[in-house]
């Protein structure tokens, strides 16, 4: 993706915050010669201190063939996006209907290398560190070889560890024009879609405004 450089991350810790509470996105895989691609949507816990991706899937998932052959994959997640009118972003002094539409939003792209865990006991680690992220209250029964509920079901899946070789990481919030966003931030305020407030939120700490 273009990233230009007002629309760059500031520091890692603003796409990692943002990542730690964005944690559903499409798995990208390279398909066999000739193919499109396999895009996988998926939920997934991102650990920042080890640089990695924890998922997984289900055994007869089509991808695993090409996975294996191309380790090489991308995760693409992308929220809080909006849409601007093009009378938002117009010049002062010009027509409104001059204005150009855009768009609004946040991506982080992670490029990693991924690893296959197919040991009984290292899924279930796996899975268990997933439980304690989307179900930190508890209420299931803790994942574990040979034990009920979960046990029967690990045979079933495949684990997925990505190792994060790079990261793009974009902050798309009208960038140059500080006259455009005062105007954007009034009318994100005012329509009150979905997403707009987390756009405005954006804006506002990116901007200092």
């Amino acid at each position: 993706m273009l990233i230009h450089p007002w629309d760059a991350a500031q520091d890692d810790t603003e796409w990692q915050r943002w990542l730690a509470v964005h944690d559903f996105g499409q798995l990208a895989v390279s398909g066999p010669p000739g193919e499109a691609p396999y895009v996988q949507p998926l939920h997934f816990v991102y650990d920042a201190g080890r640089a990695e991706v924890l998922t997984h899937l289900a055994r007869p998932n089509p991808l695993w063939p090409a996975l294996e052959a191309g380790p090489e994959v991308l995760l693409s997640v992308v929220d809080d996006y909006v849409y601007a009118p093009g009378y938002w972003q117009v010049a002062p002094g010009e027509p409104t209907e001059h204005g150009t539409p855009t768009s609004y939003y946040a991506a982080v792209q992670l490029r990693c290398r991924a690893h296959v865990v197919d040991d009984p006991a290292e899924k279930a680690a796996l899975l268990n560190r997933q439980l304690g992220h989307f179900q930190p209250e508890g209420g299931s029964a803790e994942v574990a070889v040979g034990e009920v509920p979960y046990g029967r079901l690990l045979s079933g899946l495949r684990g997925l560890r990505l190792e994060v070789v790079d990261v793009r990481a974009k902050f798309k919030y009208a960038g140059r024009k500080p006259e455009v966003r005062e105007r954007v931030l009034a009318g994100l305020a005012e329509r009150g879609g979905p997403r707009d407030a987390a756009a405005r939120e954006h804006l506002l700490r990116r901007h200092g405004v």
